[in-house]
């Protein structure tokens, strides 16, 4: 959340001529309802289950820059089916710059809480393991979506071209 997986994935895919998608957008699109509604209505449960069928079904796809959730490689299960078709990057940031960024977007439903900054802190403390599971930890903080994007494509290429 706030790190810049949207605008660092547009980026990667227009560089490599891929197709960009996020999960989030892609939920909202199937299921007709934003994710704040969806959380509102149905609950965090309800959402985690859609981003599970989303993992399953981009299985499929080739050329494909995946933009997730901070949320959906929390569950194992998600981290090992995305890993057997993709190299996964987890963009970082620190709580300050996370809060920073997002403290006056009011789409963010895991921070409706009284103590928004505290909770952006617990979650990055509780998603730590999940986020070490990644095949590369980028920290975003002082960096351009544009050179995130390079770092990506880099260990991109270098990776494929040791499987050919």
């Amino acid at each position: 959340m706030g790190c810049g997986k949207t605008a660092v994935g547009r980026v990667v895919a227009k560089v490599s001529g891929f197709e960009f998608l996020d999960t989030d957008q892609f939920i909202e699109e199937h299921v007709g309802m934003s994710i704040p509604r969806i959380f509102e209505e149905h609950g965090e449960e309800t959402f985690r289950c859609y981003e599970r069928e989303v993992i399953t079904r981009l299985a499929e796809r080739n050329n494909t820059v995946i933009a997730t959730g901070g949320g959906l490689l929390v569950d194992h299960d998600n981290m090992d089916t995305i890993k057997q078709y993709s190299m996964v990057f987890c963009l970082w940031a620190s709580p300050e710059s996370i809060w920073r960024r997002v403290k006056d977007q009011s789409h963010r439903p895991l921070l409706q809480t009284e103590n928004p900054k505290q909770r952006i802190i617990d979650l990055l403390e509780e998603r730590k393991s999940a986020y070490s599971r990644s095949d590369m930890l980028i920290n975003t903080e002082y960096r351009s979506a544009k050179d995130v994007a390079h770092l990506i494509l880099g260990q991109f290429r270098q990776a494929t071209r040791k499987v050919k």
